[in-house]
């Protein structure tokens, strides 16, 4: 099996039932949880992670490899593994949604308990939460749509505002614009090239902050006041 060219509409039950098997064990899923904020990790930093030895970490890295769902590269001493695309980052997160959906536990509030990972979290290279479905919501012309979705001329003009280069996103291989349904809010937030590039913005100018240890994403004092100015909206601080 491989998915790095994952495509939610060609999903098979066969598809499903392998994805399931390779994640169905709690280490493996753990460690590629541990990468859906985006960052490659080393397979000791992962074995910490899934609370395995790193010998065995090893041996379920080299499965996720070979199934195309992480990538590795070397440098110096060390290798290091990230997800192998961001469609992968788009199963993972819509699996949470999934087993939020199919859980037959008692009725509970879905998504990370976590008020910070609510508020606002990576999900691999672009912005998840719900700050992230607020904008979305701004941004889009049909917020409630899934898969590819258009920007609303409002959107388009207030991205340009903030400095991202359209040209420059629609240009790229991946998906220009696309709906993520988010794990907590469930509604969408925006992934895709147009994604990566807000998320990438909002953190090189200092809007938000990386929580070490979690895929939370802090908001500065600065972010707070340029998402009031570009989104209209009221941001959490921690």
């Amino acid at each position: 099996m491989s998915v790095p060219g994952y495509d939610p509409r060609m999903v098979t039950t066969a598809t499903i039932a392998e994805i399931g098997a390779l994640l169905g064990d709690p280490a493996r899923a753990n460690m590629m949880v541990a990468l859906l904020d985006g960052r490659a990790l080393t397979a000791r930093e992962l074995a910490d992670r899934a609370g395995i030895a790193p010998q065995t970490a090893s041996s379920h890295l080299h499965k996720l490899a070979t199934a195309g769902m992480i990538a590795m590269s070397k440098q110096g001493r060390h290798r290091y593994h990230r997800l192998a695309s961001p469609d992968v980052a788009l199963l993972l997160e819509q699996m949470h949604v999934a087993g939020s959906v199919l859980s037959t536990a008692a009725p509970r509030r879905t998504g990370p308990q976590d008020p910070a990972m609510r508020e606002a979290r990576s999900c691999y290279d672009h912005l998840a939460g719900r700050i992230a479905v607020e904008i979305g919501a701004h941004l889009l012309d049909d917020a409630s749509a899934d898969g590819a979705v258009a920007l609303s001329r409002r959107g388009a003009t207030t991205l340009e505002a903030m400095g991202i280069d359209l040209a420059e996103a629609s240009a790229s291989r991946r998906g220009f614009c696309r709906a993520c349904l988010d794990w907590s809010e469930r509604r969408p937030h925006i992934a895709g090239a147009v994604g990566a590039a807000m998320l990438g913005t909002m953190l090189e100018r200092g809007w938000l902050h990386r929580r070490d240890g979690t895929r939370a994403l802090l908001v500065s004092a600065t972010g707070e006041q340029a998402l009031h100015r570009f989104f209209g909206i009221r941001a959490v601080r921690a």
